[in-house]
């Protein structure tokens, strides 16, 4: 049983891995209140959501016989591995788990695709403009002039929008010269946007995906299609593809840390407007990218990543 929000539901399913997922969310990001009522206590809980305390105290109200955790020193009950905040997620969940004896391996990512009909136009670009917070949505005109750029290459490309992108979507696919049918997606805000299996169609059916830093991503790399993603203001170090691949690896993860090491720390994810390493991406950059994954032979299901990380 996971405990997730309900929109997540659809997602945990398709690992594989979960029986039932538990409707828990509190606002914004933070910890639920509470758990619904009526949950047994569970044998074992374990906390994916942070190095608590507020995480570990509401898991520990459901009375599990064990408890799996970061330690944190205000619940020394929970006697976990130090939390290290500048490790990427994956591995941290990964080494948790490890810690308490679970064999876990953070490159593990795959999911099957799920029955169901395909993509409306496969072998498309698929161009991903959206992402929940400004900080990591790059600018509408440069996601046009790029998908100008595919379209002189001779590739076809559909615009994705998630819930309430509907308008950043059209804006993009006006400003490129595509018709309206090419945006896919975007219902207004609460509503689930593309249905998972259909995006799941969609992801897997592309030729490439371009997108920032967001969920559309993620699904790329679990599905095996090719990437180009576009960081900032937090590291491909902390949210990247895996792996640790060459030129001809599947995915690309443009990012400019700028000089110095404080310019590599993350920036603020849920900011309101674009990160400043975020636009130093530029259109050639992203367009090269695009093209030369479009014409590699590299298998799309092979983990790696190619980070171009330049200086500004």
């Amino acid at each position: 049983m996971l405990a997730a929000p309900r929109e997540l539901e659809p997602v945990a399913r398709a690992t594989g891995c979960v029986d039932r997922v538990l409707a828990a969310a509190g606002p914004g990001r933070s910890v639920p209140a509470a758990l619904p009522r009526g949950v047994r206590a569970p044998h074992l809980a374990v906390n994916l959501h942070g190095r608590g305390p507020a995480s570990h105290r509401l898991l520990a109200g459901l009375g599990p016989e064990r408890l799996w955790g970061f330690r944190h020193p205000e619940v020394p009950d929970v006697r976990g591995p130090a939390w290290d905040p500048y490790e990427h997620e994956r591995t941290r969940w990964c080494r948790l788990l490890r810690w308490y004896g679970l064999a876990a391996d953070p490159d593990d990512v795959r999911i099957a695709r799920p029955a169901g009909p395909g993509s409306p136009l496969p072998g498309a670009v698929v161009v991903h403009p959206g992402a929940q917070a400004a900080s990591r949505r790059w600018p509408v005109d440069r996601f046009a002039t790029v998908v100008r750029g595919v379209r002189r290459a001779g590739l076809p490309v559909l615009v994705t929008a998630g819930p309430g992108e509907a308008a950043l979507a059209r804006s993009v696919a006006e400003h490129a010269g595509l018709p309206p049918s090419a945006v896919v997606g975007g219902g207004d805000a609460g509503d689930g946007g593309i249905p998972f299996e259909e995006l799941c169609a969609l992801v897997a059916d592309a030729r490439c995906v371009v997108v920032g830093d967001t969920g559309l991503a993620h699904l790329a790399t679990a599905l095996g299609t090719r990437s180009v993603v576009l960081f900032g203001p937090v590291s491909p170090e902390l949210w990247g593809p895996p792996g640790g691949g060459g030129p001809h690896s599947p995915h690309r993860a443009l990012w400019h840390p700028g000089p110095g090491p404080e310019a590599a720390r993350p920036g603020d994810p849920h900011g309101d407007r674009p990160d400043p390493r975020l636009l130093e991406i530029t259109v050639d950059e992203v367009l090269d990218a695009v093209l030369a994954l479009s014409a590699s032979d590299a298998p799309a299901g092979r983990p790696g990543l190619f980070v171009e990380a330049a200086s500004r």
